[in-house]
């Protein structure tokens, strides 16, 4: 604590009262709470000497129906210091009643239960030209509950709680998955200089049913966020059905156990292990996986079977009414992957929500977008095509480019001098006046025995490289792979 001065203690008993001593605080450097406490340890109090009894009888008068500044401006005095002097002489501060107290009218009052939860407080507080503390006690005598509490929203950790059953993984579902991913409609409200994000309930509802597919309503409690809307039933006893077929949690021992024994046996396929684990093809495929084993489940013998008009009405009905894959799968006689294969081939997403949006009213085929060429190249029906589009696009844009312009290093392709990065080696400007040109050698491969151009010397080509390599990978994997007895 810095020490006063004498300098300073000289400024303070030749100011006061005339400055406050907040004003003295900033003249000096320091808080008023110092000048303050410094004064009274010097005795720097109310003279009454300095002031004549016309002036208190003046503020005596007038102490009620007069605020400082008046007062001062009277008396030719600092407002402080007329405050300061009425309190020496036993006045005290008028009362909230004196100083102008509203009584509450009816139509105030109305206001406040009608937008209490919906308005924030500060505008509330304006509009009703109240203290916000004034707002929040007549709240209190009203009984109104508290403000999350008292509109047609809930805040976001109250949404999850209800639909998961769980806030776990709630930060996830917040950012990404519900918000970001699938435009999940969320509002920021100020509460007490405290943000808020909060989901309204309308809102909501309107988003679920375009993600009916992606929301397991048989963790959700009936009216858990008050009325549903008519669809909201039907889907959670779907949901339920769904989930006695397919298990979501997570894999027991024994279930592993029993999952490698029906594996051992090389008798059945993925919709038959799926019907006794009751589990997803999919969830089937990937705990084989990650259990390391080597048997996978035997094919399916029906690739042959043709899809009719009928299969696709149902499949487009199956989507539109919010059924798993698993249920329109049985209702079909195909496995769940066979499902999900001709939505991806129709519609190039596997999500129901997607494809319901893109078909809307109409038959099977509706709205279906158009291949990329990423997606086209993997695709039966249109990977010729592609493939051919792309030939001709090359052939165009080398034209093109010798058409541009003059390429000096026209024989770099076939000369053992030059290097992609360095250029040529033998320091040559260009091919045609070139003498050091060496044309690349044939090799042959020791694996499958074709004849390839490198400029390095290698015993195998590209493509019997890669292929020894992945052998290698898969002879790791069956050695060092997890879940194998050492």
């Amino acid at each position: 604590m810095r020490r006063w001065a004498d300098w300073e203690l000289r400024y303070l008993r030749e100011h006061w009262p005339a400055m406050s001593d907040e004003e003295i605080g900033k003249q000096l450097g320091r808080s008023a709470c110092a000048v303050r406490t410094t004064r009274y340890h010097h005795g720097v109090l109310i003279d009454a000497g300095e002031w004549s009894e016309a002036e208190d009888a003046y503020i005596r008068e007038h102490w009620k129906d007069q605020t400082d500044e008046q007062t001062g401006e009277a008396l030719g005095r600092a407002p402080h210091a007329c405050y300061q002097r009425g309190v020496s002489m036993g006045l005290y501060r008028r009362s909230a009643w004196e100083l102008g107290h509203r009584t509450w009218t009816p139509e105030e009052i109305s206001y406040l239960k009608e937008n209490w939860g919906h308005v924030t407080i500060g505008s509330m507080s304006k509009h009703l030209k109240r203290t916000v503390n004034s707002i929040n006690c007549m709240k209190n005598r009203l009984g109104l509950g508290a403000y999350l509490d008292s509109g047609d929203y809930v805040t976001f950790n109250q949404l999850i709680t209800a639909v998961c059953g769980t806030n776990a993984g709630g930060g996830y579902k917040a950012s990404h998955s519900w918000v970001k991913n699938r435009k999940m409609p969320v509002h920021n409200k100020m509460i007490h200089r405290k943000r808020v994000r909060v989901v309204y309930l309308e809102e909501f509802w309107e988003w679920a049913e375009k993600n009916r597919s992606f929301i397991d309503f048989s963790k959700m409690e009936p009216l858990a966020l008050g009325m549903e809307p008519d669809w909201v039933p039907e889907q959670r006893r779907k949901d339920f059905a769904a989930f006695a077929i397919q298990r979501k949690d997570a894999w027991t021992p024994d279930e592993d156990s029993r999952l490698v024994m029906l594996l051992k046996q090389h008798r059945y396929g993925y919709a038959q292990l799926s019907e006794m684990l009751h589990r997803s093809a999919g969830a089937i495929q990937r705990r084989c996986q990650d259990l390391g084993v080597k048997e996978r489940p035997v094919k399916a013998d029906n690739h042959g079977e043709l899809w009719t008009a009928q299969d696709y009405q149902l499949l487009a009905d199956g989507i539109r009414n919010g059924d798993s894959y698993m249920l329109i799968g049985k209702a079909l006689g195909k496995s769940e992957k066979a499902i999900r294969g001709k939505v991806y081939y129709a519609y190039l997403t596997e999500s129901a929500d997607k494809v319901r949006a893109m078909m809307g009213d109409g038959t099977w085929g509706d709205g279906a977008p158009a291949p990329t060429v990423g997606q086209g190249i993997y695709l039966s029906r249109t990977r010729q095509q592609v493939k051919k589009d792309l030939s001709l696009l090359d052939a165009i844009l080398r034209y093109r480019m010798n058409e541009l312009g003059y390429d000096p290093y026209w024989q770099r392709f076939m000369c053992m001098n030059w290097d992609d990065i360095g250029g040529c080696a033998a320091n040559c400007t260009d091919c045609d006046s070139c003498t050091e040109f060496r044309r690349i050698r044939p090799q042959y491969c020791a694996r499958c025995g074709g004849t390839f151009y490198e400029r390095k010397e290698n015993r195998f080509c590209g493509s019997c490289r890669t292929a020894r390599k992945k052998q290698a990978q898969r002879r790791w994997a069956r050695t060092y792979a997890k879940g194998v007895n050492k």
